[in-house]
C-alpha cells in the first residue's frame, strides 16, 4: 500500500480547467494495483471518464471545472460492487427475520412460483424501486441481479443511473412454468436490454442452479450462452449438499464435471456461494478462470448444516480466482450493507477457522475492484484510475465512529455503513450529493412500496405488522406451492441418494 502526500505532476491528457468534475481535498482510496492513497488528493472526471488523480494543488480549489466538490472529511473511493443479489421480494423486508428455516423455504417458494406466473407484478415493481433507492443511498453502484422478472429492475436501475447486470433465472425443478416460456423470456430480455441506458445495464444468463436444473436444461442453457458469447453465465454453484448429488442425478461426477460436459466452465461463470467447494474444485475453477460472489451474511443467518465448511475464500484468491461480495437475498438477512458484508466475511471465517483470514484492504478489494473483476468490467470500474467510468462514493468521515481517522481500509472494511455515504457518481453523474437523491424520488418510492405491500397482505395470508410478520398456515403454503417441479427435484434427490448408498 502506497499514501501519498507530496506533489504529482498534472496528466498531460488534460486539465482541471476543462474538466466535467473536480473532486479536491478529499482521502483517496484508489484501490488501483498499488493500492494508492493520497491523504489530501482530487480527481478529475471528463465525458464521464476519469482523467487524473493526484496530491491535491491549491488551483484545483478555484478552477474552471463544471462542477467542483470539496470533499474535505471525505474519504474517496470506487463504488461498490455487489457481486451477485435478488430483488424482487425487497418490499418484503421482515417478513421471514423470525421464521424457522422451512417456514421460509416454503413461504418464499410459494410467493417465487406466483410472480413466475405472472403474479405480483406491483410488490416486484416496488421491490425493484426500494432496492434501486438503498442501494444508492448505501454506495452501491453496481448490482449483478438473478430475478424470475428482471426487466423492471433493469428500468428502475437504469433511469436511477445505477449500473447493473440482470437475467431471468431459469429452472426446470424449482417452479412449473414452461421451460420454452422461461427460455423465450430470457430471449426477449437479452434482445431488449444488453448494452441499454447507455451501456449501464447488461444482460446475463441466469441457470438458477446446480440442484434444480437437469442436465437437458444446462445444455440449453449452454446453447443460449453460445449464442450470445458477450454474455456472463450467473448460478448458485456448490451452495448445498444436494448440488453434487443433483449433479450425479444429471450423469456428471460433481457440479463442476457437469459444466465442464455442457461447456460452461469457463471465464464467463460467475458462481455465486461456492460453499462446498474443494481443493480440486478450487483448482478447476483457477484454470477456467471463472469467478465467485461470496455472500456470507444469508449463510450466518440462514445455515442450513453447521457442520458444512465456510466458504474457502482464502484459498480461492491464493489460486487466482476473482472472488467479489454479495449481499444475496437482503430481505431474509434484512440489510442493504455491502459494507456489512466485509465485516460479516472476516467474522464468519474467523470463527469457523482462525484469526487473520483476511486482511483489510483485501476486503476493500473485494467490494470493489475484485467485484468488478468477477464481472469482467475491471477494465472499467472498480478503482479510481486514469481512463476509468467515474463511479465515485464519498464516505462522510467527520464524525466520532472514525476518530481518529487511522488505517483507513480497516474503517471501511470494519466500521462504514451504507449511512455513511454523502455522495454518490456513476458514470461522471452525481446521482446523490450531500444525501440528497437526484435521480430518484425517494417519499414516492416509500409510498408505492407501502401501498404493495398492504396490498400483498389483502391478498395473501400473509400478516406484516410492526411486531413481527405471521406466515400462512403450513397448509395454506403447501396448497400455494409449486407441484410438478419440486416433486421431479426430491424425487430425483431421494433417488440418487439411494443409489449413492447402495450402488447398484
Amino acid at each position: 500500500m502506497t499514501v501519498t502526500t507530496g506533489e504529482l505532476e498534472y496528466n498531460t491528457e488534460g486539465t482541471v480547467n476543462d474538466a466535467d468534475l473536480v473532486v479536491h481535498d478529499a482521502v483517496v482510496m484508489t484501490v488501483d494495483e498499488d493500492n494508492r492513497i493520497y491523504e489530501n488528493g482530487t480527481v478529475v472526471v471528463k465525458d464521464g471518464l476519469i482523467t487524473d488523480v493526484r496530491t491535491t494543488r491549491e488551483r484545483d480549489r478555484a478552477c474552471d471545472a463544471d462542477r467542483l466538490v470539496d470533499a474535505e472529511g471525505t474519504v474517496v473511493m470506487p463504488g461498490l460492487v455487489n457481486a451477485h443479489t435478488h430483488l424482487e421480494l425487497t418490499p418484503l423486508l421482515g417478513a421471514f427475520s423470525d421464521l424457522n428455516l422451512m417456514e421460509m423455504v416454503g413461504g418464499m417458494t410459494a410467493i417465487f412460483g406466483h410472480i413466475a406466473a405472472g403474479e405480483y407484478d406491483y410488490l416486484t415493481e416496488a421491490g425493484y424501486e426500494l432496492a434501486a433507492l438503498n442501494f444508492l443511498t448505501g454506495g452501491v453502484t453496481t448490482v449483478n441481479s438473478m430475478d424470475v422478472r428482471p426487466s423492471g429492475g433493469a428500468e428502475t436501475f437504469g433511469e436511477a443511473g445505477l449500473r447493473g447486470f440482470f437475467g431471468v433465472a431459469l429452472s426446470d425443478l424449482f417452479w412449473d412454468i414452461p421451460v420454452d416460456e422461461q427460455f423465450n423470456r430470457a430471449r426477449e430480455f437479452i434482445d431488449d436490454y444488453h448494452g441499454a441506458f447507455d451501456g449501464r445495464i447488461r444482460a446475463t444468463i441466469d441457470p438458477h442452479d446446480d440442484w434444480s436444473c437437469t442436465r437437458t436444461l444446462w445444455e440449453r442453457t449452454a446453447d443460449l450462452a453460445a449464442d450470445h458469447p458477450d454474455l456472463l453465465v450467473h448460478t448458485h454453484l456448490l451452495e448445498l449438499e444436494a448440488s453434487n448429488t443433483m449433479a450425479r442425478s444429471n450423469g456428471a461426477e460433481d457440479s463442476l464435471d457437469l459444466l465442464d460436459d455442457v461447456g460452461l466452465l469457463d471465464d464467463r461463470l460467475v458462481a455465486a456461494h461456492f460453499r462446498l467447494a474443494d481443493d480440486e474444485d478450487i483448482q478447476r475453477t483457477a484454470e477456467a478462470n471463472a469467478s465467485v460472489a461470496h455472500c456470507p451474511s444469508i449463510f450466518s443467518y440462514w445455515n442450513t448444516d453447521g457442520d458444512v465448511q465456510w466458504t474457502p475464500v482464502p484459498e480461492l484468491r491464493a489460486a487466482g480466482v476473482d472472488v467479489g461480495l454479495g449481499i444475496d437475498d437482503h430481505y431474509w438477512h434484512d440489510s442493504y450493507s455491502l459494507f456489512g458484508e466485509a465485516r460479516q466475511a472476516r467474522l464468519a471465517a474467523n470463527l469457523k477457522r482462525s484469526t487473520g483470514q483476511y486482511d483489510s484492504m483485501g476486503l476493500v478489494r473485494m467490494l470493489t475492484i475484485e467485484g468488478a473483476k468477477a464481472l469482467g468490467v475491471d477494465d472499467e470500474i472498480g478503482s479510481l484510475e486514469p481512463g476509468k467510468r467515474a463511479d465515485i462514493i464519498l464516505l462522510d468521515v467527520e464524525k466520532p465512529k472514525f476518530t481518529p481517522l487511522t488505517n483507513i481500509p480497516a474503517q471501511v472494511a470494519n466500521n462504514a455503513a451504507p449511512a455513511d455515504v454523502e455522495t454518490v457518481i456513476v458514470d461522471g453523474d452525481v446521482l446523490m450529493e450531500d444525501g440528497d437523491v437526484k435521480t430518484m424520488d425517494a417519499d414516492a418510492v416509500r409510498d408505492r412500496v407501502e401501498t404493495a405491500v398492504d396490498r400483498f397482505e389483502s391478498e395473501t395470508d400473509w400478516e406484516l405488522g410492526i411486531g413481527g410478520s405471521e406466515p400462512p398456515s403450513t397448509m395454506d403454503v403447501v396448497r400455494d406451492l409449486p407441484k410438478r417441479g419440486p416433486s421431479q427435484l426430491l424425487g430425483r434427490l431421494a433417488f440418487q441418494s439411494v443409489r449413492d448408498k447402495y450402488p447398484f
